[in-house]
């Protein structure tokens, strides 16, 4: 079992530019996947970026590829996500996320496949 906390989430005008974090505590960290989601109101989770096991391999959603940055740093047990040229369509709730997979080099976009979740942070973008 893994421990996930979410930082870093806050109030950001059109154009700006946030580093989440997500602390993981508990089994090895290297054990999972890691993948950031988001909910906005009145809207289903959505995948924002992944990142797998070995950390060389990435996936975003096409809606953030060029402006999301997702890496890991094993020694500290943390995955960020860095999140730039924010739009107001960003807002949402952002959830981190550890994917149990086996294999060493997947990245999984479903929500089904992240057993263990972080309790959020609120990114909020004004225009």
């Amino acid at each position: 079992q893994v421990q996930l906390v979410e930082s870093g989430g806050g109030l950001v005008q059109s154009g700006g530019s946030l580093r989440l974090s997500c602390a993981a505590s508990g089994r090895t960290f290297s054990t999972y996947a890691m993948g950031w989601f988001r909910q906005a109101p009145g809207k289903e989770r959505e995948f924002v970026a992944g990142i797998s096991r070995s950390g060389d391999i990435t996936r975003y959603a096409d809606s953030v590829k060029g402006r999301f940055t997702i890496s890991r740093d094993s020694a500290k047990s943390t995955v960020y996500l860095q999140v730039n040229s924010l739009k107001p369509e960003d807002t949402a709730v952002y959830y981190c996320a550890a994917d149990p997979t086996q294999f060493y080099t997947a990245v999984r976009t479903a929500p089904s496949a992240y057993v263990y979740w972080g309790q959020g942070t609120q990114v909020t973008v004004s225009s």
